[in-house]
């Protein structure tokens, strides 16, 4: 699917990231496998160090840790917030909507739209489709998009396949409408591949339970329970090499832009190893694909975009205007790419929670 949006600027974008860091050297320690492998693992994944929530923490207090430092900062006014979307995958309760949370936690106003998109990896790209939609709305000239999840309170320590590679973080991106500006971008989906990414306990089909909780070794070594999240590595490294590249090419012709118009590309982190062979087979110099998220900070999955954009493109963002090309891809299965001018910004910045 193909859309185009018209008249709609990012002005400023955030992190939040925990202080608590980790070291895969500390994470070694809960495997069950040689360190020989655990190291040569960190060496080709591009694995160092991650950011993770205390016990207790939730996606809402990231977000309303940020939104009130841009508060307290006169970045924003609270007033001015029309929409307040919340893409996460990490909601504090089934019910009431995480959104709904933070809208009554910072006291804002009542005429608003308050709403939660279920989302991962592709979570920016879609919460800027739906911000860009909001926006041609007469009544809605601001919308305050939060990328969030605390996923690593869902993952095994003893996963090796996922507890390296996994961060919490969160994102506040502040959207406007108008900037006469023209915006590219396409997403595909793929529920038939769902299990590739899933936590297959703690919903509706499979309620959590205290068998649900017991983790065993899945067969490699790597402990894992239903509460927890389950990946298949091969099926996503394929899907992503398979599907991302035509994905890529098919937005160039849309927007009629090509490798020469992109200042750089802004991708969803996966891994290191993953996004040098996604580079490779896209084209583009690796130079202009940052992929250093997972060994900094870890995969805070849909705030890994906005994590490049606030750690690797700061300086650029804030100074001048340039074309960038958006990608986040995974679990759903979902993928999707976004063509858009930003900059400057008002705001870009990184702070900590607490």
């Amino acid at each position: 699917m193909r859309l185009k949006f018209f008249d709609k600027k990012i002005i400023g974008v955030q992190l939040v990231l925990p202080e608590h860091e980790q070291s895969f050297l500390e994470d070694m320690k809960n495997f069950d496998s040689p360190e020989s492998r655990s190291i040569k693992l960190m060496k080709v994944m591009g694995y160092d160090k991650h950011r993770l929530v205390e016990s207790g923490v939730c996606s809402s207090d990231l977000a309303i840790h940020g939104l009130q430092h841009l508060i307290d900062k006169k970045n924003i006014d609270r007033n001015s917030i029309d929409a307040l979307i919340v893409v996460t995958q990490t909601p504090d309760y089934l019910m009431p909507p995480t959104s709904s949370v933070i809208q009554g936690a910072l006291d804002l106003k009542e005429d608003m739209l308050c709403l939660d998109i279920n989302q991962g990896c592709a979570g920016f790209i879609i919460g800027l489709i739906q911000a860009f939609s909001l926006l041609d709305q007469e009544s809605i000239n601001r919308v305050a998009l939060v990328n969030v999840d605390v996923i690593s309170r869902k993952v095994n320590l003893r996963d090796r396949n996922s507890y390296p590679l996994i961060g919490d973080a969160a994102s506040i991106t502040i959207i406007d409408s108008g900037g006469a500006q023209e915006i590219w971008a396409n997403i595909k989906m793929d529920g038939k591949r769902r299990d590739a990414l899933i936590i297959p306990a703690g919903g509706m089909r499979l309620p959590s339970t205290p068998e649900t909780a017991i983790a065993t070794d899945a067969g490699d070594n790597n402990f894992r329970s239903e509460d927890n999240l389950k990946m298949d590595g091969t099926a996503v490294f394929n899907f992503v090499q398979t599907e991302v590249p035509p994905l890529i090419a098919d937005l160039m012709e849309f927007s009629k832009k090509s490798d020469e118009d992109i200042s750089a590309y802004a991708f969803h982190q996966p891994n290191r190893f993953m996004l040098e062979k996604l580079a490779d087979k896209i084209g583009v110099d690796r130079k202009k694909v940052p992929m250093d998220v997972v060994e900094r900070f870890g995969n805070n999955s849909g705030v890994t975009i906005p994590t490049v954009l606030a750690t690797n493109l700061s300086t650029s963002l804030l100074e001048s205007n340039d074309l960038y090309c958006l990608a986040g891809f995974g679990v759903g299965l979902t993928w999707a790419s976004m063509i858009l001018p930003i900059g400057p910004l008002e705001f870009c910045e990184t702070v900590y929670y607490p």
